[in-house]
This record gives structure tokens, C-alpha cells and sequence, in this order.
């Protein structure tokens, strides 16, 4: 780990001097290329250094101990003796997961979708509410929120909504949140105090550049509709809305809520180039080694990964085994107690695979 820290550390001061060069500065893409790689590489290093400089003082401390008359001396060594220890041992713990292979689409925003499944109604219902959480989790991270398509359910609620989410590492820290979420309430509608049990389906899919996906313009068919359900001026009395149809993957996206019809295309293709990363990222772990699969995988959405059970106010996320106890403040946006907890769980896993 250590000869690959050095070889961080090394490369950091080499780009370090790269950046100080008229060239580089004059080249626009190297120049930001560049700047990205060494905002990487300064979390590791600062990290590294962190560990080099607790060593150094851990060193210096056994030495007082070993030579130093002064017993009080040596009993406060000792005493901050014990706490760099477990720093040190805290910071090792940070930098094996700093150095666990990236994510290429960490640093990415994302599309998120959320679908009605089974229920009817009260899964339409359920996919709003959820829709509001992780608005509100993601207004607390200061990161923004577009609403590129929703489509309403019969009586309210949504039968699909897509968002487009944008901030610092977005997809690092929703990217295991697609899947199957299940509730179990009783419904608004039900007369006789029966709890019922519902799906969504969350899909979080990383945005994709024009560079990503190669997209021939031939194989989009483009239809122009008038937009239906609620809307300001001009939204449901002209031809505005847009579907775009992707004829070799039969994908198919409406988007409506925009005045402009261009504005509607345009944020079509942003939901289609995600989706098309996608189906692209997909054939690749099916295509790839199991030692790959860790490091490319990002979860089934046919999985059933949550349940949110409102008459125990209990929230479970079934891959791993976590139950909390406080669904209100979930819904509420503190979504960060169900997230974290998984987040952990696969960069352990990661770490494990790592050593085997």
C-alpha cells in the first residue's frame, strides 16, 4: 500500500509542477484535465501525509518514554502516545478506502427515476412522496434538482418521474438506491383499516456526456404533441411536448413540462443518453469477471432492496439487514440514515475482495 502511496504522492508533485507551465495553461482541456486529476490525487496525498506526520510524532513519543528522566514527562508521551495510535489506525482505515479502485461515475450527476409498480393508486401515491424525500435530502446537500418529466397518476400521486440531480459526486452517494422500494401502509382509500403493500422502482442512473453514448440521429424518431394535465400558458395549447423513440433499443421518452419544444427535446435526449449508458454499462457486467463485478456493479433494479412499514414506523433495507426506527424523519429527507449505512457496507465489501 505504501509503494502505491508513494507513487500517489510522486505523480501529485509532478502535476503540481505541470500546472505552473505557460503551456499546459494555454491548452484549455489538458489545463482542466489536469486540475481534475490533481483534486483527486490531493485527498490521498493530504491523507498520506497525515499518516507520515501521526507516524513521525508516534516515533518521537516512544523516544521520550525510552530516554526522558521526567516522569511526568514521559506519562503525558504516554497519554498522547495512546490517542496517535488510534488516529493512526483510523487514518490507515481512510486510505485503504481512498485507494479502492474508482468509480468512474462517482463524480457524475445523475437521472433519477421513480415508477409506480405494484398497488395501483397508493403505488403512484407512495412514488410522489418518495419523490419529495429525496428532493429534500438532496436540498440539504445543497445539491439541485430539475424536473425533467412526470407523469400523474389518476388520483394524484405520479405513475413516473424523472429528475435530473446535479452537485459534488452525486452518483457516489445515490448510486445504490435503485431497486425495488416497497410500503406497507394503509391506503387513503381503504375503508376497513387494511394495511396493503406496494412497490416503486428507483432507478439512479449516472449522466452521460455526448462522448459517452454514440448516439446516429437516424435511429431517433422525434413526434411533437400537445401537452396534457396542468399547465401554465402556452404548455397545453401548442404542439410542445416531445417524444423521442430510440428505434434499435425501443427506448421511448416523453418529456411536456417546458413551454418550448426544444427545451423538452433537449432534456429527452439528456434522459436518453442515460439510459443508453446504461444498457451499455449493463452488457459490460454481464460480460465481466467476477474480480471486475465489485468494482462495476451498481446493484439490479429488480432487486428489492427497502421497505418502509408506516404502521411501525419502520424503515428496513434488506441488503444488509439494517432496520431503523424513525420512517417519519426518513420521508422528511433524512435519508442519510438508510443511505450511509449501505454505502459503508459496500466499500467493506470492496475492501474485502481487495485482500482476497
Amino acid at each position: 500500500m505504501f509503494q502505491q502511496l508513494d507513487g500517489v504522492e510522486s505523480r501529485f508533485e509532478s502535476i503540481n509542477m505541470q500546472l505552473q507551465a505557460p503551456d499546459v495553461a494555454n491548452d484549455q482541456k489538458k489545463y482542466r484535465a489536469l486540475m481534475k486529476e490533481y483534486s483527486d490525487l490531493e485527498i490521498i496525498v493530504k491523507e498520506y501525509r497525515r499518516y507520515k506526520n501521526t507516524t513521525k510524532q508516534i516515533e518521537d513519543n516512544k523516544s521520550i518514554i525510552d530516554t526522558e528522566k521526567d516522569e511526568e514527562l514521559r506519562d503525558l508521551a504516554k497519554e498522547e502516545l495512546a490517542q496517535l495510535q488510534k488516529d493512526l489506525t483510523s487514518i490507515e482505515s481512510e486510505l485503504k478506502l481512498l485507494l479502492l479502485p474508482k468509480d468512474p461515475n462517482d463524480d457524475k450527476n445523475v437521472i433519477l427515476e421513480i415508477r409506480a409498480g405494484a398497488g395501483g393508486d397508493e403505488a403512484g401515491l407512495f412514488a410522489e412522496e418518495l419523490f419529495r424525500s429525496y428532493n429534500l435530502y438532496v436540498n440539504k446537500r445543497g445539491w439541485n434538482v430539475e424536473l425533467l418529466s412526470a407523469s400523474d397518476g389518476s388520483i394524484g400521486g405520479f405513475k413516473e418521474v424523472i429528475a435530473s440531480i446535479t452537485g459534488e459526486k452525486v452518483f457516489s452517494r445515490l448510486k445504490y438506491e435503485s431497486g425495488v422500494h416497497r410500503v406497507q401502509r394503509v391506503p387513503k382509500t381503504e375503508t376497513q383499516g387494511r394495511v396493503h403493500t406496494s412497490t416503486v422502482t428507483v432507478a439512479v442512473l449516472p449522466e452521460a456526456e455526448e462522448t459517452d453514448v454514440q448516439i446516429n440521429q437516424n435511429d431517433i424518431r422525434i413526434d411533437v404533441f400537445r401537452s396534457s394535465g396542468s399547465g401554465g400558458q402556452s404548455v397545453n395549447t401548442t404542439d410542445s411536448a416531445v417524444r423521442l423513440t430510440h428505434i434499435p433499443s425501443g427506448i421511448v421518452i416523453s418529456c411536456q413540462d417546458e413551454k418550448s419544444q426544444l427545451k423538452n427535446k433537449n432534456k429527452a435526449m439528456k434522459v436518453l443518453y442515460a439510459r443508453l449508458k446504461a444498457l451499455q454499462e449493463e452488457k459490460e457486467i454481464k460480460e465481466a469477471s467476477n474480480a471486475r463485478l465489485a468494482q462495476i456493479g451498481t446493484g439490479d433494479r429488480s432487486e428489492r432492496i427497502r421497505t418502509y412499514n408506516f404502521p411501525q414506523s419502520r424503515c428496513t433495507d434488506h441488503r444488509i439487514g439494517l432496520t431503523v426506527h424513525n420512517l417519519d424523519q426518513i420521508m422528511n429527507g433524512k435519508m442519510e440514515d438508510m443511505i450511509e449505512p449501505v454505502i459503508t457496507f459496500y466499500q467493506a465489501e470492496a475492501l474485502k475482495a481487495q485482500k482476497q
